[in-house]
């Protein structure tokens, strides 16, 4: 945790006080009677002590570019640890760029939901995956992902990473380890051709936005059995179950990516994101963000400090109202199918819930008899859910990802991913669930 206490001043009448030592932060009470504490009651105080800013409840919002060192040697050793000098890292605050007292307490307590040693945020869940692969990955490797992933991922890995000699290998999110296998063996193989190394597998479970989950337990066999895991780090993107409902460094993973503008922001007013992990792979994602500047700026981690305090409650309303609302949508005559965790036909894809999820989310994809314009006319015509994309906000939105979110994938790779144009994808908010139904039913009767 950051101190931020004000330093010594002089005697107003003169005199000047012996200097004191900065007060340092209470130590942290994250178990009562051997009872470990739950996340929804760490997110109340956890890494801030009043103390330290006047008494203030909350933390204020560190409006600043850079920080005062208590002396010279102290500045030193903090760009030390910032460089690479030293290992560990700064020790104190510096510049903006690279930390600051919202960005630390907002980061202690991301990596509490996810059982994590460390977290860094970000500007963006884009910027937040960009660092990272950028981070693992130099010229001639390889990186394994699963099918589909958000479109400016996929876009980031075969554009972009491409530009830098970055190759992919994709696999579709249900595959079977066997499938996995070939894929491992596949990207080897390629990675040698190319003089480089396998150096990052990133998955999306639940995918967007066909909500098909990948086997992460699966994904690390094939890893371990093909790979060092101490050089191939597993990363998965989050954002549809996490925080409450999908924990996956407990099944394999080592990094876990989150765009925070949704449930854990959770009311369509901040765009940010975080990655967290063990601290030997976040560190060299922290060095690049620091040369880079990707942080989230102290307003938006103080609305995330906010947010977490309640993202609990919001969860578990808009699970509840999701269950229902796909309950009357799949007796609808004039909807085709729901891709909902909750309704799950495959039985593979129930075998990977039960090990991997805790809840079904509130999130989902609906298909529609027909094909766009049906699509559209079911959008247009609601009243209380909004037409926008993004999701896990208070509010209930709809969106058509064939031509919205996802317009710029080619049209075979959609096919592919089942991405089609009667699909339209819907995010539950904490709206009442029977206003919701009752919209959905006036929408589906224009159809």
């Amino acid at each position: 945790m950051a101190d931020n206490s004000s330093n010594p001043t002089d005697d107003p009448l003169g005199a000047v006080d012996t200097p004191t030592p900065r007060r340092k932060p209470k130590p942290e009470v994250t178990t009562i009677g051997g009872r470990e504490l739950k996340p929804s009651t760490l997110m109340m105080g956890h890494g801030f002590d009043p103390a330290l800013s006047e008494g203030s409840l909350k933390a204020p919002i560190f409006l600043t570019s850079t920080f005062a060192f208590e002396n010279a040697a102290a500045g030193k050793r903090h760009f030390e640890g910032i460089t690479g000098k030293r290992p560990g890292g700064a020790e104190g605050l510096v510049y903006s760029r690279f930390n600051g007292p919202n960005q630390e307490i907002l980061e202690d307590r991301l990596a509490i939901w996810d059982g994590a040693e460390d977290a860094l945020c970000f500007s963006s869940g884009m910027s937040a995956i960009a660092t990272l692969m950028l981070a693992a990955c130099n010229t001639g490797d390889v990186i394994v992902h699963s099918g589909p992933l958000y479109a400016a991922s996929e876009g980031f890995v075969s554009k972009v990473m491409a530009k830098f000699g970055v190759s992919y290998v994709d696999f579709p999110a249900g595959a079977t380890r066997e499938e996995l296998d070939e894929v491992m063996a596949k990207a080897k193989a390629l990675a040698e051709k190319q003089g480089g190394q396998v150096q990052l597998i990133y998955l999306e479970s639940p995918a967007n936005p066909t909500n098909a989950l990948v086997d992460i337990e699966a994904v690390r066999d094939a890893r371990d059995a093909a790979f060092d895991p101490d050089l191939t780090p597993i990363a998965i993107d989050n954002t549809f179950l996490g925080p409450l409902w999908q924990r996956p460094l407990d099944h394999g993973a080592d990094l876990v990516v989150y765009s925070l503008t949704k449930y854990v922001g959770g009311h369509s007013d901040l765009v940010a994101g975080s990655v967290c992990g063990a601290k030997r792979w976040i560190d060299a994602i922290r060095a690049l963000r620091n040369t880079m500047g990707g942080i989230a700026d102290p307003n938006t981690a103080w609305m995330l400090l906010r947010s977490l305090e309640t993202v609990e409650l919001r969860m578990e309303r808009a699970g509840k109202n999701a269950e229902k609302v796909c309950e009357f949508l799949r007796g609808h005559p004039k909807v085709e199918g729901l891709g909902y965790l909750g309704f799950i036909e495959d039985e593979r894809q129930q075998d990977i819930y039960n090990r991997h999820c805790t809840g079904a989310g509130s999130t989902f994809s609906v298909f529609i008899k027909g094909g766009e314009a049906e699509c559209f006319k079911f959008l247009d015509a609601l009243t209380i859910a909004k037409l926008a994309v993004s999701l896990g906000g208070t509010e209930t939105l709809a969106s058509h990802p064939a031509s919205m979110t996802h317009l710029s994938v080619p049209d075979e790779r959609k096919a592919a991913l089942g991405i089609t144009d009667n699909l339209v994808r819907i995010s539950i908010g904490i709206e009442d669930p029977d206003d919701l139904i009752a919209d959905f039913e006036q929408a589906l009767a224009k159809v």
